[in-house]
């Protein structure tokens, strides 16, 4: 017959080994893992540049066959110059390929106007929501303004002299579109939208 202090030793070495054998056994299976999938970023919030300058795709002067990029000619008019001569004959024409950017956006016109086979205007319009067209126009007209020489200024117009280069902007309402789409007998304009127009021309020494 067994000693008691003997089975009591037994059976403390018997649990000790199944508590060993159940730990191992714990520590060797494989890890849960969450069936939740991460959460996506948060699309960032589009940046709207005020930045004109992209625009310029060579300096005012520059002369047609020396275009860095390949045109189409879309239009040729005869008006009135702003720069004290009676009239002025403009070729314009427009860049093959997406144009560059403006208030955030691509252009729905943009045109390279040359007098005499040489770059003097560029001419870019964007459409924007009615709701929000009036404040980015103000704060765009602000920075062309405080960056250079305001010359005038409504809430709806806009213009600056920035070095050599005149700037002119307006802001044209959803109703004044119409109207002018009526005007050209084109079809009615999307009264939610409203147009920005912005005119670089060489400044006058």
């Amino acid at each position: 017959m067994a000693h008691p202090r003997r089975l009591s030793s037994r059976l403390l070495a018997a649990a000790t080994s199944g508590a060993a054998a159940l730990s191992a056994c714990v520590s060797s299976s494989p890890p849960l893992r969450s069936s939740a999938r991460p959460l996506a970023p948060a699309p960032a919030a589009a940046v709207v540049t005020y930045d004109w300058h992209p625009l310029i795709l060579a300096p005012f002067g520059t002369l047609l066959k020396d275009m860095p990029v390949a045109l189409s000619e879309i239009l040729q008019f005869h008006d009135a110059a702003r720069s004290g001569r009676e009239t002025e004959d403009r070729d314009c024409y427009t860049p093959q390929g997406s144009p560059p950017q403006f208030l955030g956006r691509r252009p729905d016109d943009y045109l390279l106007c040359f007098d005499h086979d040489r770059l003097n205007r560029i001419e870019a319009s964007v459409q924007l929501p009615s709701d929000g067209a009036a404040p980015i126009f103000a704060a765009a007209c602000a920075e062309w303004q405080l960056h250079g020489q305001p010359v005038a200024g409504t809430p709806d117009r806009c213009e600056a002299r920035d070095g050599a280069i005149d700037l002119s902007a307006h802001l044209s309402s959803a109703a004044d579109s119409a109207q002018a789409a009526d005007s050209h007998g084109a079809s009615s304009a999307d009264s939610s939208m409203a147009t920005v127009s912005l005119s670089l021309t060489r400044a006058a020494p």
